[in-house]
């Protein structure tokens, strides 16, 4: 598809998704939502509100909320579990592996505040390695939203899912890319902008940055294929080989390390079954910095200038 973007407006991800578990809460009567002490923030509160035997919150303890989590999948729930990424999926790892993933339980982990863009917090809070801690799970289902209705639309498909699945937001407002209503699907990357020169492919807070880049390399007469890769385990195979074949260089964008991330996903197939040109974008193996989010992500080269310079790269290396 290619659509017409007005990126000006901008929303939380983390409000769309308190408000789609508030729906849900009536649909599925066995729904049980936890959160670790952080529940205004992770915006789960809206469903504390609505249905407050349903909700608990175990307090700055990720470890007892994964186990929880796991306990109440056993019993035949639909578990929610949420808090800053950087506890859930760091301190929580063990849990998350052993307890649910192990015995593929029935647990949706989505956690908030991922990635350097969580800004003046610091590097204690910008986790940047949590995809390639989820990524080395067996059986974990990995999905990235990248606005306000993609969420939406994310968490409603997931909830209808068995098994368990890691979902990360960011702090930060993103713009709206998707209309109200789009069709999702969960196992198809979504084409934003068709090109045939270079794929871009990006996913949740920097996907408005590829499409950014993709316009610009446009005016420039370079034509640049945008692609919401929103789904990075199980990555789509297929159609990165198609891209690859079709286009002919790739450029990943992500508010991760490059390492273990989407850039590495993508990196491990062309490798096994197409090898392209391909330039990653994402934090090279350093930690973050305090500061305000723009100012990190051109510190750090994640900006719209950063990927049109390494699709550039990538086409002279065709």
């Amino acid at each position: 598809m290619n659509m017409e973007f007005d990126l000006s407006k901008k929303r939380h991800m983390r409000s769309a998704y308190g408000q789609t578990l508030a729906e849900l809460g009536g649909e599925f009567p066995d729904m049980v939502v936890l959160d670790a002490d952080l529940s205004c923030s992770t915006k789960t509160v809206k469903f504390s509100e609505k249905y407050p035997d349903r909700f608990f919150n175990v307090g700055c303890q990720e470890q007892n909320l994964m186990g929880m989590a796991a306990g109440f999948a056993v019993e035949g729930r639909l578990v929610f579990a949420s808090c800053f990424a950087m506890f859930g999926a760091g301190r929580g790892w063990e849990q998350i592996r052993n307890s649910i993933a192990h015995d593929a339980l029935n647990v949706k982990i989505v956690l908030t505040h991922a990635g350097l863009t969580v800004g003046p917090d610091g590097a204690s809070h910008q986790i940047i390695e949590d995809l390639s801690l989820m990524r080395a799970i067996p059986g974990m289902r990995i999905m990235i939203p990248a606005d306000f209705e993609e969420t939406r639309e994310m968490i409603r498909a997931v909830a209808l899912m068995e098994g368990p699945l890691y979902m990360r937001l960011c702090r930060e407002k993103t713009p709206d890319i998707y209309e109200e209503g789009f069709e999702f699907d969960l196992s198809t990357p979504n084409t934003l902008i068709e090109g045939d020169d270079v794929t871009i492919y990006s996913n949740g807070f920097m996907l408005a940055n590829a499409i950014k880049a993709g316009l610009e390399l446009k005016e420039n007469g370079i034509s640049a294929r945008v692609v919401d890769m929103h789904t990075i385990k199980p990555l789509d195979n297929k159609a990165v080989v198609r891209d690859a074949k079709e286009t002919g260089a790739i450029v990943t964008a992500e508010d991760h390390s490059i390492l273990g991330g989407l850039g590495s996903a993508v990196a491990e197939v062309l490798s096994e079954q197409h090898p392209t040109p391909l330039k990653r974008i994402g934090v090279k193996d350093q930690f973050g910095i305090s500061g305000p989010a723009p100012e990190l992500l051109e510190a750090y080269e994640l900006t719209s200038r950063h990927i049109v310079k390494a699709a550039e790269n990538a086409l002279t290396m065709k």
